[in-house]
């Protein structure tokens, strides 16, 4: 059954630096994943970044520690198929 949930996204004006934080998350061991950008925020790029909403601090640290600006970071509430947690 979908339900919504809440999601920390994280949106770039850049596809390159989207693609580039799959890369930086996954190698400080911040959970999350590529999704199209939600209707809900706009920026430049049409991928975001998102994470469980508990992931802020780490989240943050990493774009920072890679010198990566999100146009937006914020809490926003998707649709959850059922495919696992982020």
């Amino acid at each position: 059954m979908r339900r919504r949930r809440a999601y920390l996204v994280a949106a770039f004006d850049r596809t390159t630096d989207a693609m580039e934080v799959e890369r930086v998350c996954g190698t400080a061991g911040v959970p999350g994943r590529l999704i199209p950008l939600p209707p809900a925020i706009d920026a430049g790029c049409g991928l975001a970044w998102a994470s469980a909403p508990s992931e802020a601090d780490a989240l943050s640290a990493a774009l920072s520690g890679a010198g990566i600006r999100p146009r937006a970071l914020r809490i926003v509430e998707l649709w959850d198929y059922g495919r696992g947690t982020l």
